[in-house]
């Protein structure tokens, strides 16, 4: 991340301790970086635009509309609608470990065009075929395919070439795809039984949701259930979800296994790794490292110094 903010490190003007800003315009969208070098609380933020915003370094306790107060660590993100506030704390920020984060905004003409897109050509099952980002707030913890947009979109915004404005466009179209599945995606977790109680996908998602830990859930297996060949169950769950249907497996035992680990006096990361559904204790540890990028190690430290 470093590097990758070096050129805006040359662009910025400190005017503030608190939320500096600086931003960068494109024709769909604007970035806006915000740094914050002292303690703070209850800092307001809000925008005319719909925004994604994402941590870069430090930590934040954010208060949205429709949540409990939540700790906001790099790798997450939120995405908020138009003119919904924001209140921060920023509990650990300092000169020398600042806190920084960033507002990606883009322009509502834009995501409704591509949302007529998807629309069009995306039908999730040939049933519920008309998404948009709604008025909710959303909070997306370590969503890889968002995450790594987010940083090929900051890259861009900060350094000047001749194709930036095109490769920003192709992004920013992207992420807003990205961002409908992520939406589909918690539609379906969160009830799938009222949502898609038609659809094979959602039949397969609350049978993973059931049997979580259970050693032979495969693949193959799950296309059973959904009534589909491999291959076929595949492109739909990845299509439908935006992720494969072991990445989406591997992750959901990842944050089950951080409950176990929230709730354990004595924690054995082999045991917890059995616990969660994994029957091997280094593919566990790399799981959990590709999705929280941190180890189980750092986490169990992070627990246990609350």
């Amino acid at each position: 991340m470093e590097s990758l903010l070096s050129k805006h490190k040359n662009n910025r003007k400190l005017t503030t301790l608190v939320e500096n800003r600086t931003t960068y315009s494109a024709e769909y969208a604007e970035l806006n970086i915000y740094e914050t070098y002292a303690f703070a609380e209850k800092v307001s933020l809000t925008f005319d635009f719909p925004i994604i915003a994402s941590m870069l370094t430090g930590k934040k306790v954010m208060h949205l509309e429709g949540f409990e107060a939540f700790d906001f660590y790099p790798g997450e993100s939120v995405v908020m609608p138009t003119n919904k506030e924001m209140v921060i704390d920023f509990p650990l920020a300092s000169e020398a470990q600042p806190t920084q984060c960033l507002a990606l905004g883009i322009d509502a003409t834009k995501i409704d065009e591509v949302v007529g897109k998807f629309n069009q050509q995306v039908a999730i099952e040939n049933e519920n075929n008309n998404w948009d980002l709604d008025t909710n707030a959303s909070h997306l913890i370590n969503n890889t395919a968002v995450n790594q947009l987010v940083e090929r979109l900051t890259y861009t915004f900060t350094n000047d070439t001749k194709s930036k404005d095109v490769l920003l466009d192709l992004m920013i179209q992207e992420l807003i795809i990205r961002l409908l599945q992520t939406k589909a995606k918690s539609l379906i977790i969160s009830n799938p039984d009222q949502i898609f109680n038609d659809t094979r996908i959602g039949s397969v998602i609350k049978y993973i949701k059931e049997h979580l830990t259970d050693r032979d859930i495969n693949v193959e297996s799950l296309a059973k259930k959904a009534y589909m060949s491999t291959s076929h169950f595949h492109k739909q769950f990845k299509n439908t979800l935006g992720v494969s249907p072991i990445d989406y497996i591997n992750s959901e035992r990842i944050k089950f296994s951080k409950k176990l680990i929230k709730a354990s006096n004595d924690v054995r990361i082999s045991e917890i790794a059995y616990k969660s559904g994994f029957n091997n204790t280094s593919y566990f540890n790399r799981q959990f490292k590709k999705h929280e990028m941190i180890t189980p190690t750092q986490f169990v430290k992070s627990v246990m110094e609350k």
